[in-house]
């Protein structure tokens, strides 16, 4: 990584620390160059203003994100070739890496920026709904999957399952948040992961 690289990742990460802390409208480009140790032209080298920042720091987010989804519902799929199966393994391994993040760990970018929205321009808003509308998409191809092969007990659209599935990690990065209780997300991660099987594999006895 060069220099420049180097210097635009400093901001960034600091800029993310302080957006999920106390949110975009209270951070200020000030209090970024201060900390990251740089001029006021030097920042703008970087960054023009600070919609492109947002939409830097989405992007570095989604990249993250996606990185780490791929690789734990990858492994979960290799434990076992079944669909289902595989989702349930990864279901696991997802609550198993939250359970090992630190306690004071900040939330979602995306939920932030849902509630600071009207201060963002168009593609900033719109980059923020795909990230969302990418999260529905990847859970409802695995889900999809999994109907072909295991006829669920009630009928269900995969689409708004996969919201829940977002749901569940969004809404437990807030509980967890404001309550102090870092277990909070996993918890109902492994109670999700419940649900999917009851509503997937059938009963003892039964046959598909």
């Amino acid at each position: 990584m060069g220099r420049g690289e180097a210097t635009r990742e400093r901001i960034l990460a600091i800029a993310e620390s302080a957006v999920l802390a106390k949110g975009f409208g209270a951070t200020s480009i000030e209090e970024l160059i201060a900390e990251a140790g740089i001029t006021k032209s030097g920042f703008f080298y970087h960054f023009h203003d600070k919609n492109v920042l947002a939409r830097a720091l989405l992007e570095r987010y989604m990249e993250r994100e996606d990185a780490l989804l791929d690789d734990i519902f990858s492994r979960g799929r290799e434990l076992a070739g079944d669909p289902l199966h595989g989702f349930l393994a990864g279901l696991k391994l997802l609550a198993e890496t939250m359970s090992d993040l630190p306690g004071d760990y900040p939330g979602c970018l995306v939920a932030t920026y849902c509630y600071q929205e009207r201060l963002f321009d168009r593609d900033v808003r719109e980059l923020n709904r795909h990230i969302v509308l990418q999260w529905r998409a990847r859970f409802s191809a695995i889900l999809d999957e999994i109907v072909v092969q295991h006829a669920p007990r009630e009928p269900v659209d995969t689409e708004v399952l996969a919201d829940m599935v977002s749901t569940i990690i969004e809404g437990g990065l807030v509980l967890s948040r404001a309550t102090g209780d870092p277990q909070i997300l996993p918890t109902q991660l492994m109670l999700l992961r419940h649900y999917i099987q009851l509503l997937f594999e059938p009963k003892a006895g039964e046959l598909h």
